[in-house]
């Protein structure tokens, strides 16, 4: 089914305008991206993970969302089975429209917020086509155990009747569970059965403590999918002794493809596929941030493509900014920001961040059909073991 594009007219309501700039735009994404959407079938799973920025609280003054941005959201993701998303607010009501210009076959999975700063008040959702992907009855999120838990360090505070000490507090090192917990979902998707675990790492600063503290997150997350894995319990296999394949998706803050965050990623058998390894599928000046690994017990498992999407190719463009001038800040509204957009472009192309991202759409193409391969062990076997040779 195609999106639910009716719901533009009463959106929009007697702003014909709007409607026609915003369907005008539609069709742009939709032109550009036709090659993605041709490649949807019965045997494969398109996979994708995105960071929504701030969807949508409108906390730092930039938004609200206007009623266009939804439809061009809603219809990058649709070309996609499965999407993990990151940033989702405690307020439900901007990812429920989404899912609602989706269609009725489109359903969305999503954590609770995680309490305290670090969690931000923010929720993980995958949203997923029923039709491609079968929910296996199995979410949680994620808690260490006790010899797991990461190190941190924190500013020991100094008592009111105490001097500041100098040349600055000391620190002490705390054990802490991750800012906000990661969130696993088992999935099926044709003949490939998978746990997809959706995280949004702490970020903190880019040097020191803090950074330890991201990397030591990263690592602690692939040890205990690795743990787990490994353990090859009776929990961790099928009804015929297959073990559970992890895939883990989402913001991980990684820094660059050299860098110590991106080598606690690939630590303890975790791979990120090679379609989007390193700097294949980013433009000059992407970050790194947005990450997709695997660690497969099934041989079976492949990755056919992958790639990014360009959130601003085709909305919110530079030629853009006469067309939304009126709208506008006439300042950067973000408190406490160290950057502050001074210009109108400056501050346009920031706005612009909060009514789709600051971070594009990374994807992955898996194949799901292993129908020949079970078929061609039936027929040479009589029974299928698995401890069979593939």
């Amino acid at each position: 089914m195609s999106n639910m594009y009716s719901r533009i007219y009463r959106d929009f309501d007697k702003d014909s305008e709007g409607a026609k700039h915003c369907a005008d735009r539609i069709l742009k994404i939709r032109a550009r991206l036709a090659p993605l959407r041709d490649r949807k079938c019965d045997a494969t799973l398109l996979l994708a993970t995105w960071n929504i920025r701030d969807f949508d609280s409108n906390k730092f003054g930039f938004g609200p969302r206007r009623a266009e941005s939804f439809y061009y959201i809603a219809e990058m993701i649709s070309c996609f089975d499965l999407v993990a998303v990151q940033e989702v607010n405690r307020d439900l009501r901007a990812l429920e429209r989404v899912v609602a210009i989706l269609g009725r076959e489109w359903d969305y999975i999503a954590t609770d917020t995680t309490e305290g700063p670090g969690g931000n008040g923010e929720r993980m959702a995958f949203v997923f086509n029923r039709e491609k992907v079968f929910f296996r009855k199995i979410a949680g999120e994620i808690v260490l155990p006790d010899g797991q838990l990461i190190v941190a360090q924190k500013k020991v505070k100094t008592p009111k009747d105490q001097p500041v000490p100098v040349p600055a507090p000391a620190l002490e090192e705390k054990k802490v569970q991750f800012a906000r917990s990661p969130f696993l979902v088992a999935f099926q998707s044709g003949w490939f059965r998978f746990s997809l675990c959706t995280a949004h790492l702490y970020y903190g600063a880019a040097s020191g403590p803090a950074l330890d503290q991201r990397i030591a997150e990263i690592a602690g997350l692939v040890k205990f999918f690795a743990d787990r894995q490994d353990a090859a319990s009776k929990q961790e296999k099928d009804s015929h002794g297959a073990v559970e394949n992890y895939i883990i998706l989402g913001d991980f803050n990684v820094v660059s493809p050299e860098h110590k965050t991106m080598k606690a990623l690939k630590s303890n058998g975790f791979v990120v596929p090679d379609a989007i390894d390193g700097a294949k599928v980013r433009k000059l000046g992407d970050h790194f941030y947005d990450q997709i690994a695997v660690r497969m017990k099934d041989s079976r498992f492949k990755v056919t493509g992958g790639g990014m999407i360009d959130i601003f190719e085709d909305v919110f463009t530079d030629a853009d900014l006469p067309h939304y001038q009126d709208v506008l800040p006439k300042s950067d509204p973000e408190e406490g920001s160290t950057s502050k957009a001074k210009t109108p472009e400056a501050i346009y192309k920031k706005w612009r961040t909060w009514q789709m991202s600051d971070h594009h759409p990374l994807w992955i193409e898996i194949a799901t059909d292993f129908s020949e391969d079970y078929l061609a062990k039936l027929a040479a076997n009589g029974t299928i073991r698995p401890d069979m040779p593939t």
